[in-house]
């Protein structure tokens, strides 16, 4: 998986106009996410971790926003 790269205007505007895009970006944000906090899960393991228990809290909380607007993206494009 590759490393982060910000979402650009461009991309901003046709996920607001192509809904199976923005499911698209959506998904490659949670996947990205979901990653970041294995590869933190890990360092956490080997006894790297400094804060990391909010960040992964605060992951959590954002994977869980990030899925509800993929199903909601989802149900919006089956209506």
């Amino acid at each position: 998986m590759p490393s982060f790269a910000p979402i650009t205007d461009v991309e901003l505007v046709r996920a607001r106009q192509d809904p199976a895009f923005r499911q698209r970006l959506l998904q490659q944000c949670l996947d990205l996410l979901l990653n970041g906090m294995q590869r933190q899960r890990q360092r956490q393991a080997r006894g790297a971790a400094n804060g990391s228990e909010a960040q992964m809290r605060e992951g959590v909380e954002l994977a869980v926003r990030l899925a509800e607007m993929i199903q909601a993206a989802d149900a919006a494009g089956k209506s």
